[in-house]
């Protein structure tokens, strides 16, 4: 009888040399070091790493974007991605990669519907994801706590205790992940059932503006979305017009030289090749009715974002899409270009493999402006049961709370895109890391600080043009 022999799949390690692996990067790169921030005497001018980023951007936003920024230290940080790539890359590396969200930031957690309509938890912007090392996601996140409770008014014990748990969560549960299963672990995410025990330990007051959160988020549907962006013009269902955060396609410059209608339509089909093939047959019950170009967030200002207005069965079953334009991740240049032709696919790909369940809609294109310019996109619905939390008036533990929600959801999202026994393994079973991870957050948000004051002081002289918002 001959003896089969049964090789391991390509990359196939056992846990225990997985584990090895994880020791052996510790001790080329401890977890103090990793975890240090001094900025470098060659660190580059933050205002110069804005202002090349506003090159590629929509020039009568740019001034949006620096006065979205300027509200808060906050705001600041949240549009300041590209700022802190450079300062991560310029620091020691775990070496372990795993699929970078690339602006893990407070903010960019949040409830969703699934397409079961089930309320869960997760990362919910994709915009500069890439494979990285894990601790610049985690490190994004901590120091994002820090310098939104600074704004919070919390005290330097309050914020450690927040920045602390955050850090600790994310460790445990890559532990407990390391010894799941395979295909456990990618159907695990943070539903309303697990939602639940986290508030348990929230006062009544807490619970209920949570519960309000979650209520609000259900309520904020496409059909909603249909509601405040549309309205009636001769008789038709048409998008509003409220520049300069929402202009429909129609009047801005260059649209007189279109067939505005097959246009769209040209772009729903190419968009419709991304999705699943179910999926086209759904897509091909609508019909194109308009497009706008619409302001959103705060980095993400001055890039190209459209909405899209369809209709179904008739006009009381509208769907509206975002089209939001993908450029290079922050990211590229210190981890190298993307393995996708189209930043759309890359943006795409990159949420699948993270959130535990993504929007139906999602996917890609690529096309050509107004301008003539080619560029990538990607489109989802603009608003499917989408709710996020209101740090600004969260109470010391509501803080702490949601941070360790947001460390359970990111150590999911790089258990699945990485190799978590060894991450695990590095990370260890003390709280070295978490308190390593903790003097950083606070050291960046000095840094972040003084960055903001940079910019003010630019636009105070002129250097940069800050729009009020309007």
């Amino acid at each position: 009888m001959t003896d089969v022999v049964q090789e391991r799949p390509t990359g196939w390690l056992p846990p225990t040399e997985r584990q090895q692996l994880g020791r052996a990067a510790r001790r080329e790169a401890p977890r103090q070091a990793i975890a240090a921030w001094e900025a470098a005497g060659s660190r580059a001018d933050p205002v110069d790493i804005l202002q090349a980023q506003a090159t590629s951007r929509v020039p009568e936003l740019v001034g949006i974007r620096y006065g979205r920024m300027l509200q808060s230290p906050f705001a600041f940080y949240r549009g300041a991605a590209a700022v802190m790539a450079a300062d991560l890359a310029a620091g020691p590396s775990s070496g372990l990669e795993v699929q970078l969200c690339g602006d893990a930031h407070a903010a960019n957690f949040g409830v969703f519907a699934t397409p079961e309509r089930a309320m869960v938890f997760d990362v919910n912007d994709f915009d500069e994801t890439a494979r990285g090392p894990w601790e610049w996601d985690l490190k994004r996140l901590v120091a994002s706590l820090a310098v939104a409770g600074r704004e919070r008014g919390l005290s330097a014990k309050q914020r450690r205790v927040v920045l602390l748990e955050t850090c600790a969560t994310y460790r445990r549960a890559m532990r407990e992940f390391a010894g799941m299963g395979n295909l456990a672990l990618w159907h695990l995410k943070l539903d309303a059932t697990v939602i639940q025990r986290w508030q348990a330990q929230l006062s009544r007051g807490q619970i209920a503006r949570t519960k309000g959160t979650i209520a609000r988020a259900r309520g904020k549907d496409h059909t909603r979305a249909v509601a405040r962006l549309t309205e009636q013009r001769g008789g038709a269902i048409r998008l509003i017009s409220a520049p300069p955060l929402v202009v429909p396609v129609r009047d801005l410059p260059g649209a007189e030289m279109l067939d505005v209608q097959a246009t769209v339509q040209g772009l729903i089909d190419a968009y419709r090749d991304s999705l699943r093939p179910e999926l086209h047959r759904l897509l091909g019950t609508y019909r194109v009715v308009d497009m706008a170009r619409k302001v959103v967030g705060v980095g993400s200002v001055g890039t190209r974002a459209w909405v899209v207005l369809l209709v179904g069965r008739d006009e009381r079953d509208g769907l509206v899409l975002q089209a939001k334009e993908a450029q290079a991740s922050v990211l590229e240049p210190y981890v190298g270009a993307s393995p996708f032709a189209n930043h759309g696919e890359r943006v795409v790909v990159g949420q699948r493999s993270m959130q535990a369940v993504s929007d139906v809609l999602l996917g890609w294109l690529r096309a050509h402006g107004l301008d003539g310019v080619e560029r990538d996109f990607y489109v989802r619905q603009l608003w499917d049961g989408k709710g996020s939390a209101d740090l600004a008036t969260m109470a010391p533990n509501g803080l702490q709370v949601y941070g360790s929600m947001c460390g359970w959801t990111l150590a999911r999202a790089h258990a699945r895109t990485g190799d978590r026994v060894a991450l695990a393994a590095f990370l260890g079973s003390s709280d070295a890391v978490d308190r390593a991870l903790t003097r950083f957050a606070e050291g960046y948000a000095d840094q972040n600080e003084r960055d903001f004051r940079a910019l003010e002081a630019a636009a105070g002289a002129g250097r940069v043009h800050a729009d009020a918002e309007r």
